[in-house]
């Protein structure tokens, strides 16, 4: 019988142990085991609790982490809603002059508007803080009108050969079609779409000049 016993406590002690620092186990199991083997006694119920406090702790934590990551989150979300609504109000000119102060307010130098008939695509020119040249396209559309691919395409047909830009950039109160998404990428112009321009206005994310990639 000895031997017997013996093997059990031992199979026992090891599930236990297992389930104490894996997943947890409840009390009252803990409490049926030790019964069975009562050589586990006080220092199996100590480690259990012990096991069962470290558990709680870090669940505890991990949830305040994300309760406050969520906070934030919804912090620099009514941010950029305040910030997009406001570009909302604004006729084209203004849209363009105010593109024009975030590239000043980023560190950009030599800041021109040009926007008007004319321009070749070009309403917006600066020397990025690296010494890049940004050319802009300022498109101040509604929520629902979408920047098009023929508006990429004229685009990238001057952006690079007429106004020799190093980071051509479109940037729209709205967002952009998928073929205007696709002929961007082809041709490495960066688009800022409502949520990166309300980003990028409410310093929660990054101005063009710091994209490698097309922005959508």
């Amino acid at each position: 019988m000895s031997p017997r016993r013996t093997r059990r406590g031992s199979s026992c002690s090891h599930v236990v142990l297992v389930a104490i620092w894996g997943v947890g186990v409840p009390l009252v199991v803990l409490f049926e085991l030790v019964k069975e083997v009562p050589a586990l006694g006080i220092p199996l119920l100590l480690a259990a609790l012990a096991g069962g406090a470290v558990y709680v702790v870090r669940r505890a934590r991990k949830a305040e982490q994300r309760r406050i990551e969520a906070a934030r989150l919804a912090r620099v979300r009514e941010v950029q809603s305040r910030e997009i609504a406001r570009y909302h109000t604004m006729g084209p000119s203004e849209f363009e002059q105010a593109i024009a102060y975030l590239c000043e307010r980023d560190g950009c130098t030599n800041v021109e508007v040009s926007g008007g008939a004319g321009d070749l695509g070009a309403d917006v020119v600066a020397t990025a803080p690296d010494g890049r040249r940004v050319v802009i396209q300022c498109k101040r559309y509604g929520p629902t009108h979408k920047v098009g691919s023929p508006d990429a395409q004229r685009f990238g047909g001057t952006c690079y050969t007429v106004h020799r830009a190093h980071i051509p950039v479109m940037v729209t109160t709205s967002a952009f079609t998928r073929q205007a998404v696709g002929y961007a990428g082809a041709q490495g112009i960066r688009l800022y779409d409502a949520q990166a321009l309300a980003g990028w206005a409410s310093q929660t994310g990054p101005a063009p000049w710091h994209q490698t990639a097309p922005t959508m």
